[in-house]
């Protein structure tokens, strides 16, 4: 494999660029008008235009990047991730083309794509389940006598999509008709099914995912877990390896869960199989992702390994660098996203412009970024600016070595979640481990964090008041001028 196009944007095409010019492979990149001066365009040794700055008119766009492919001799294409990166048509158009994708084939996309399909190919290898139904249901009567007997909080979820569109909660039977119509608009205009279907709810959810890999050889890895707990819309802010909570013992559970996963589907290359962890540590089996991660650096961090760089040995055709008795975990790791948004007014998109962008550095200290300073953040895509990550030789000190890194980091000009990620990492919660993925419904509400504010400068001020009491009160009276101020001497200058 001598050239490889990157069918991505930002900072996982700068990520894959990276990695490929140290094996000397030759890189394509692909571009929008929005991005048509971005970092990703200029650091790859070919780039084209593939159209107008929405997706669908330039990322998306099976036809035009498979016909650059063949124009320019491409022979392996890396998706990263979103976009075509678990799309299984365009995986199999790939495949026709004589072309590698480098990732797994469209049948495993095609199992584990669909929530109830990969239930049910996974339940015959023993991987523990959320009490439900693996099937989809469509009619609420139906849909309701179910959820009575799996038994109150349920959860509704579109079958055919993630991301926690087509999600709800239902606390009891009298919200269930109202929610059970929501999910189902949500999942048809997002994902154009509105099949759902139902799971008891799971108390004090930690979500855990396991990193793993599978050659074309028969062997199957996993390179230990992700903590992806603190979420906003479903959707991770911040992320750590290892989890807290795991022991080596539960570790080696779930990671031969993980592998059974792939098994279930004859998986090959890098994916995620992600669990749902509940208050008494017991894990259940959500989804795979069939795909490198956004947070995948952790994992890079705690184990010395490059995952792009195994990604492309496997689509290959070599064996794992490593099996699973040469894998090694050294320290601790944790990933802020640095997204444009708005963290104090529901972490809504705030697009603008760098005018100020620099960034931390240091021993353990590395920033996998997709913009430069004086760029603008563009609106078709999603807001992510960069991701910070730190590795300490323990979790205390990777949580105090991203506070520097973030105080250090400056950017002006947008809000961003970089405030948020401080918030998280010195909340007792967080440092402790004893948190769950309702983080910010419990501590970072608007009213939670506008009262903690108050309430800290108002101690501040009172501490600062009673300092100066207690000083006025051993100074002599002669030392100050009469003046009476309600009822308070104070020196006068």
């Amino acid at each position: 494999m001598k050239k490889v196009l990157i069918a991505n944007r930002g900072e996982i095409a700068r990520r894959v660029i990276r990695t490929l010019k140290r094996m000397n492979i030759s890189t394509v990149a692909v571009y929008s008008d929005a991005d048509k001066d971005a970092p990703h365009v200029k650091e790859a040794d070919e780039a084209v235009y593939l159209g107008g700055s929405p997706s669908s008119e330039s990322y998306l766009n099976q036809d035009k990047i498979l016909d650059y492919c063949k124009k320019l001799g491409v022979e392996g294409i890396h998706p990263g991730y979103g976009f075509l990166s678990e799309n299984a048509s365009f995986a199999r158009k790939v495949n026709e083309a004589g072309i590698k994708l480098i990732g797994p084939s469209p049948e495993s996309m095609e199992v584990m794509g669909d929530k109830l399909s990969a239930k049910q190919a996974v339940k015959d290898f023993g991987v523990p389940l959320v009490p439900g139904v693996d099937h989809a249901i469509t009619d609420v009567v139906e849909a309701k006598k179910i959820a009575e007997q799996v038994g109150y909080p349920i959860l509704i979820k579109a079958s055919a999509g993630g991301g926690g569109k087509g999600m709800r909660l239902v606390q009891n039977p009298k919200e269930f008709e109202e929610q059970m119509n929501l999910a189902q608009s949500e999942a048809r205009n997002s994902f154009g099914d509105d099949a759902v279907f139902i799971e008891k709810f799971v108390s004090k959810p930690r979500h855990i995912e396991i990193q793993v890999f599978a050659d074309q050889h028969g062997n199957t890895v996993y390179i230990f877990e992700r903590e992806c707990s603190i979420q906003r819309r479903h959707q991770k802010v911040v992320e750590e390896a290892p989890s807290a909570v795991v022991s080596p013992e539960l570790r080696k559970r779930m990671g031969e869960a993980a592998v059974a996963v792939c098994k279930a589907c004859a998986y090959e290359g890098a994916g995620t199989v992600e669990f749902l962890l509940d208050a008494n540590l017991d894990f259940f089996f959500l989804e795979m992702n069939t795909r490198l991660q956004v947070e995948h650096p952790v994992t890079e961090e705690i184990s010395g390994l490059d995952l792009v760089e195994w990604q492309i040995r496997v689509a290959r055709g070599e064996k794992l660098p490593k099996l699973q008795h040469e894998l090694e975990m050294k320290g601790h790791a944790i990933e802020i996203r640095v997204y444009a948004e708005d963290t104090l007014n529901g972490f809504i998109p705030d697009i603008g412009t760098l005018n100020r962008y620099r960034l931390p550095s240091g021993p353990g200290v590395r920033v996998d970024g997709a913009f430069e300073e004086g760029m603008e953040i563009p609106i078709f895509y999603d807001p992510m600016i960069a991701k910070l990550v730190v590795w300490g030789e323990t979790r205390e000190e990777a949580m105090d070595k991203c506070i520097d890194a973030i105080n250090e980091y400056e950017i002006s000009g947008l809000n961003t979640t970089l405030d948020f990620g401080k918030y998280v990492l010195q909340h007792p919660a967080f440092r402790s481990g004893d948190f769950d993925t309702n983080f910010i419904k419990t501590y970072f509400s608007d009213s939670n964090v506008i009262y903690e504010g108050f309430q800290n400068e108002t101690n501040a001020l009172k501490a600062g008041i009673e300092q100066i009491w207690d000083d006025l009160k051993k100074m002599d009276e002669t030392q100050f001028q009469s003046k009476p101020i309600t009822g308070t001497w104070i020196k006068v200058p």
